[in-house]
């Protein structure tokens, strides 16, 4: 019986020692703030993954890739036909001539009897072409009644005729895409480290050809007690692009890279770094794109399990 009145003691002191009626208000509150931030942030994911596929499929997007063909200085006949010099997987039998000069003009004289537009209105004769490089480019040549269509690329001085169809089996046949967990601990808050104006960086594409691009600067985080950095680079927007690899890349991930932008950075030279948004690029769904792939600097010792994992096979 000794023992009882100390033990007795003991509960009372532990209930007089609990948590107050106002703390545990608090506690709740806190708890309810946190799951409705968490709520709004995967909204957030989610409504970005929605606008991704739209941009994926839409019909001139990149899903409706269907021929990418390099031309020389000279003219070349384009079309369908056998016969012409550049041959389209698509089209009208003659769709015209493409003349490339010395000089890196372009124009298209169109078959006589092709049906053809030009930025969606119909057009005869000899029209110049703009490449993706120009001010106001590209030139869209439509044709198909509208469901195919090239443009002028340029890449390295060299120029390429990209051609889409909105009927594509890779378009029409997408099976969709498949992401890691929504995961908020690979979202950064990023620290901003500036190149001196006018760096640049020397971007290889899956072709093989080295273009130079805006090197701004580089990004580094924190993750499991490390810093990382990864270079970014401007492709004219302003935003800050970085094209990376990590321990991901050929497993559960598209082996060659991935892509994330960032915001420029505020006034505390921070910015928010989500590889949530991490996706794809264009050549891990279609042949026919010119993708950068990483630099060395961005081959991340780190297992980045979040964002958009490898393409799904396309059914048979």
């Amino acid at each position: 019986m000794r023992l009882k009145y100390p033990l007795l003691a003991s509960f009372l002191l532990l209930v007089a020692c609990g948590p107050s009626d106002e703390e545990v208000a608090l506690s709740e509150t806190k708890a309810r703030a946190e799951r409705a931030a968490r709520l709004a942030y995967e909204g957030e994911i989610l409504a970005w993954r929605d606008q991704r596929v739209a941009r994926l499929t839409r019909p001139d997007g990149w899903l409706s890739l269907v021929g990418l063909h390099w031309i020389n200085p000279g003219a070349t006949y384009v079309g369908a036909a056998e016969d012409n010099g550049t041959r389209l997987a698509i089209g009208p039998p003659q769709l015209g001539m493409v003349s490339l000069s010395d000089e890196g003009a372009l124009s298209l004289r169109i078959a006589p009897d092709a049906e053809v537009t030009i930025n969606g209105e119909p057009a005869s004769g000899t029209v110049p072409l703009l490449a993706d490089s120009q001010d106001g480019g590209p030139t869209v040549v439509g044709f198909n009644r509208g469901d195919a269509s090239f443009v002028v690329i340029e890449r390295v001085g060299r120029f390429g005729l990209r051609v889409r169809n909105a009927m594509a089996r890779t378009r029409t046949s997408f099976p969709g895409l498949d992401y890691f967990d929504i995961d908020p601990a690979f979202r950064f808050t990023a620290r901003f480290h500036a190149h001196p104006p006018g760096k640049t960086l020397e971007i290889i594409n899956v072709l093989g050809m080295a273009e130079p691009m805006v090197n701004p600067g580089w990004l580094e985080f924190d993750k499991d007690g490390k810093t990382f950095r990864v270079e970014a680079v401007d492709e004219g927007d302003g935003q800050l692009f970085i094209i990376f690899a990590d321990r991901t890349s050929g497993h559960d991930t598209y082996a060659a890279a991935r892509f994330v932008y960032a915001a420029p950075a505020g006034r505390d030279g921070t910015t928010t770094l989500d590889f949530n948004t991490a996706y794809n690029p264009p050549c891990a769904f279609v042949a026919y794109s010119t993708c950068p792939m990483p630099p060395p600097e961005n081959r991340l010792d780190l297992a980045v399990r979040a964002g958009e994992k490898k393409p799904r096979p396309f059914p048979e």
